[in-house]
């Protein structure tokens, strides 16, 4: 009897000190959380219920405001300047997204089998560091139609008249998407890269041994593996084609006339220009739904063609 309650003393006393311990170790884990929560809450969530909450009143950021119900958005949604934002926007998505991704695929795979392919990932990394403002700003003297760098070349190489890239409505979106392309080649690359690493090279020997050619061996083996890496990356620049603001303010202010207006400079002018922060947010709400849909629509598509191992 004495050896029982002893034994189970001992299994108390060892609960306790776990008990302990696992409270020490949660409250380390919440305050390493701590910030970060802060800042989700600060910075993300209180801004969020913030436009929500104003997209549904009218304010001018001095004057007392006014809650008009859902009438920004009926008005939103009937705005010519609303859907030549959302018609741009669309279009420099469908430019920029296939674009992006096919061409950081084809760099990815060049470089997966090359020597110093860790000097070849920080060439084409570089760019990413750069601010989009400052990215803009480069592209905006390089297409510059009377003396920028492309057309000189144009010129003087081909004796070819260069275009106006920025000038030409025709023109413009397809200009912007270049540069956004090539601004985020190297963040696509890379995460390609860790995605070809990642496949194993006993599949492809395998399907070698069988006959198959490369193009075969890249169709139906490393494609299927890479289709996770490559759904996330679809997400993410669709999510981010969307926002796109900084190229087509710094290039172009939206122009000429409103062949780059997008949907975050429609936002930045009902805000910042008109001052008219409710119909702003309105608009803001209903680019969030739009991302929103989209992202769950991809989501929702995933089983039929992204291949998760094991």
């Amino acid at each position: 009897m004495e050896i029982q309650l002893d034994a189970r003393g001992r299994r108390r006393a060892a609960e306790k000190v776990q008990r302990r311990r696992y409270v020490k170790d949660s409250l380390w884990g919440y305050a390493f959380l701590l910030p970060q929560l802060v800042g989700l809450v600060v910075f993300a969530l209180i801004p969020l219920v913030s436009v929500f909450a104003l997209s549904l009143t009218q304010w001018d950021g001095l004057s007392p405001i006014q809650f008009v119900g859902i009438e920004n958005f009926v008005d939103q949604l009937a705005d010519a300047d609303f859907h030549t934002a959302l018609v741009n926007t669309i279009y420099y998505t469908a430019l920029v997204v296939p674009g992006g991704i096919i061409l950081s695929l084809l760099v990815a795979l060049g470089v997966n089998k090359v020597r110093g392919k860790e000097i070849y990932r920080v060439i084409y990394f570089m760019p990413v560091i750069a601010s989009s403002v400052s990215v803009s700003i480069v592209w905006l003297w390089l297409l510059n139609s009377d003396f920028g760098l492309v057309n000189t070349t144009l010129h003087q190489w081909f004796g070819i008249k260069g275009p106006q890239w920025l000038t030409d409505s025709r023109l413009v979106i397809p200009s912007i998407s270049i540069v956004s392309i090539w601004w985020g080649l190297g963040y696509n690359m890379v995460i390609f890269l860790s995605g070809l690493q990642s496949v194993p090279a006993t599949y492809m020997e395998a399907a070698q041994i069988d006959g198959a050619n490369r193009f075969q061996v890249f169709w139906r083996i490393t494609l299927p593996l890479l289709s996770p890496t490559l759904f996330f990356v679809t997400v993410v620049s669709i999510i981010n084609s969307f926002q796109v603001f900084d190229q087509t303010y710094v290039m172009t202010s939206g122009g000429p006339g409103r062949a780059s207006y997008t949907l975050v400079y429609h936002l930045y002018n009902l805000a910042f220009q008109k001052f008219t922060f409710g119909p702003a947010s309105a608009a803001a709400v209903l680019l969030f739904f739009i991302i929103l849909v989209l992202t769950a629509i991809q989501f929702a598509l995933q089983r039929r063609w992204v291949y998760y191992e094991g």
